[in-house]
């Protein structure tokens, strides 16, 4: 796939994906008692949002973005998303703590429905 708006969301979604990461790896200490998230959740995901920064913005920069990349993208995000509610059930968030959580699952929902619009753009234009 050679669309400049699936390119464009994937690097959107890397940059935005990467700077959560780093405010919750170098935060965490201070975003653990006002969100009452557990600091080593916070970190543990902050991390797993560098490599996934990597990913994306390496599958944008291909000369052909495969396609089931993108929907390995997509099926991620909606994990993401999934964990991300999981874990309002699992522990005892502050409001703030569920505004945090949930404003980033809206966030990455976002993403993975432009993702999915970009596909179908696609699909259309083929």
């Amino acid at each position: 796939m050679n669309s400049q708006f699936l390119r464009r969301v994937l690097l959107i979604d890397g940059a935005v994906s990467g700077a959560a990461g780093l405010v919750m790896v170098l935060g965490a200490g201070l975003l653990a008692p006002l969100t009452n998230l557990p600091q080593a959740l916070m970190i543990y995901a902050g991390a797993a949002l560098f490599p996934w920064t990597i990913a994306l913005i390496a599958l944008a920069r291909m000369a052909n973005v495969p396609r089931g990349g993108v929907k390995a993208v997509i099926a991620i995000n909606v994990l993401w998303v999934a964990a991300s509610i999981g874990a309002l059930f699992l522990t005892s968030p502050t409001l703030f703590g569920y505004a945090f959580v949930i404003a980033q699952a809206v966030a990455v929902g976002l993403f993975a429905e432009l993702q999915i619009m970009a596909l179908k753009r696609q699909t259309r234009a083929a």
